[in-house]
């Protein structure tokens, strides 16, 4: 018996011990064609993120898994009309990607307002700027003056869809929004001192042993990212660079001081959110149409031509039943039904939370107002476009650094000044310092077979107005029948433009795995 037991215990130690030597090549904390450990100041402190899942993006975003689809697959023929010009059929592929649940609120574009009054209170021009044109809501023949003064600032709209924002005042505001949200996320999380610290209202054991100057410039994520502000808070991460001698900044607590040096939070680290940017035309139909919810085992089993099933536009549901789906004007004159027993109970906009989200779970992806996309509009766009995330409207930039310490220049408002990209590859070190101090410069970069030199476009034999500026915006609005809430509907005007039925949402580019989850789904083993 003994005997047996001696023998049981001799296999179980050599299971365990060949299940550590097979693992020592797939050491997460060893480099694999070095065998240097990782985050060791001992061997050179180049530090890896071992341990990295992806978490929750920005607040009141929702996960948009990507895939295959029929872009223009949804149209519908409107007898009578040409849809040729909206719609070119096309299978192509959507990476996963984040989406508002959403469309942006008055109460959200307050908040921006507000943001630029208290820290630039001398630059009318910048408040002036990203005011909404809330003149879009005069029109000659109709009384909606009540409108111009209350829609975007009176609590009763406080959370309908800001309207009057043009495509560029809606990237503007997507670039302040990833700054805040970064910032927010560094200073919760101690990377950097908290709000109450730099205000200098932090007591207890939160105070710090020397007061902390407030920021002159707003922050940025770029700037940050580039080592260019320097605000470390008690969870800064240690700088394990041999070589690195500074010491905790200003105003951080003793405990903070006694971890040596630390430094910014880097790209590397995971925890820096990407950009808020408007969605693709492609990501927008796709996230629109919901298909997710009619797939199983890479089956479609019904189509849509609206964010919901079936071909009909009012509930089927008992307790909805007959109840309008998204707010649209069903006829030239009905915008809400009759007194009473209104139908989708909206003259003109509603609250963005109104009305079922798709099964995606986004609200208002049909009517409510029509949605900014990033894309400039050609009729053809899809029949040349990649197959891959198709999109047009690439107008490629790069930050502009000091050729000889690395810092990005910076504006007024303490974000990076951007330069044309001079060059479609990686140019060589001579190359590159030789464009930096060349007095005439060199001509910007522009991709080819892209179409963003035609000023002008020729449409049905007649040269039009369509241009570089010409953004697209899809979904149907208040003011629109039914056949503008398809997806695959695509209209344009100038992006400097604004309307009473144009808003927008954001999107933020997803990283790492397509698969958003992967629980309960056959995988491959990876050892």
């Amino acid at each position: 018996m003994k005997k047996t037991y001696l023998y049981s215990f001799a296999y179980i130690l050599m299971a365990v011990l060949l299940a550590s030597c097979s693992k020592k090549g797939n050491n997460p904390n060893v480099s694999s064609k070095t065998g240097y450990a990782y985050n060791q100041k001992a061997n050179g402190g180049f530090e890896v993120k071992t341990k990295y899942r992806r978490g929750p993006a920005g607040t009141g975003l929702i996960e948009i898994e990507g895939g295959e689809f029929v872009m223009g697959g949804s149209q519908i023929d409107i007898p009578g009309q040409d849809m040729s010009q909206y719609n070119y059929k096309r299978e192509v592929t959507v990476s996963s990607f984040y989406m508002d649940e959403t469309e942006v609120a008055n109460v959200d574009w307050l908040e921006y307002l507000n943001w630029i009054k208290r820290n630039f209170p001398t630059d009318a021009q910048y408040y002036y700027e990203e005011l909404p044109d809330t003149l879009v809501w005069r029109r000659p023949l109709s009384f909606n003056e009540p409108y111009v003064n209350n829609y975007l600032r009176h609590p009763a709209y406080a959370n309908y869809p800001v309207v009057g924002v043009s495509a560029l005042q809606a990237e503007r505001y997507c670039v302040w929004r990833t700054d805040m949200v970064n910032e927010r996320e560094l200073r919760d999380k101690g990377y950097m001192q908290s709000f109450a610290v730099i205000n200098g209202t932090a007591k207890g054991k939160n105070a710090t042993a020397t007061p902390v100057q407030k920021p002159a410039t707003p922050f940025n994520t770029d700037i940050y990212l580039n080592g260019q502000i320097d605000d470390k808070g008690k969870n800064a991460p240690q700088d394990l660079n041999p070589s690195a001698t500074n010491t905790a900044a200003p105003g951080a607590t003793a405990a903070n001081s006694k971890k040596g040096p630390t430094r910014n939070v880097r790209l590397e680290d995971g925890v820096i959110l990407q950009p808020f940017r408007l969605p693709t035309e492609a990501e927008w139909e796709y996230a629109a149409l919901g298909l997710i919810g009619n797939t199983q085992y890479e089956n479609i089993n019904e189509k849509k031509i609206y964010p919901w099933n079936g071909l009909g536009i009012s509930s089927a549901r008992k307790n909805t039943r007959g109840l309008i789906l998204a707010n649209f004007k069903r006829s030239k004159g009905d915008y809400m039904g009759v007194g009473g027993s209104l139908n989708d109970k909206a003259a003109f906009t509603q609250n963005v939370r109104s009305y079922e989200p798709n099964d995606f779970g986004l609200y208002n992806m049909a009517g409510n107002v029509n949605e900014w996309t990033a894309d400039t509009y050609r009729v053809a766009t899809y029949e040349i476009a990649d197959a891959l995330n198709p999109f047009r409207g690439n107008q490629y930039e790069n930050k502009d650094r000091d050729p000889i310490n690395g810092k990005l220049k910076a504006d007024k408002y303490g974000k990076p000044t951007m330069v044309d990209a001079n060059s479609g590859v990686k140019q060589t070190w001579a190359e590159l310092q030789a464009g930096k101090t060349a007095a005439d410069g060199k001509a910007p970069y522009v991709a080819d077979q892209r179409g963003y030199r035609d000023e002008q476009t020729n449409l049905y034999g007649v040269t039009t107005l369509v241009n570089n500026k010409s953004r697209v915006y899809k979904g149907g609005s208040w003011d629109d029948q039914a056949q503008w809430l398809n997806p695959a509907a695509r209209r344009h005007i100038q992006e400097d433009e604004s309307t009473a039925d144009i808003g927008f949402r954001c999107a933020m580019t997803m990283l790492g795995s397509s698969e958003v989850r992967s629980k309960g789904k056959p995988q491959f083993s990876n050892k």
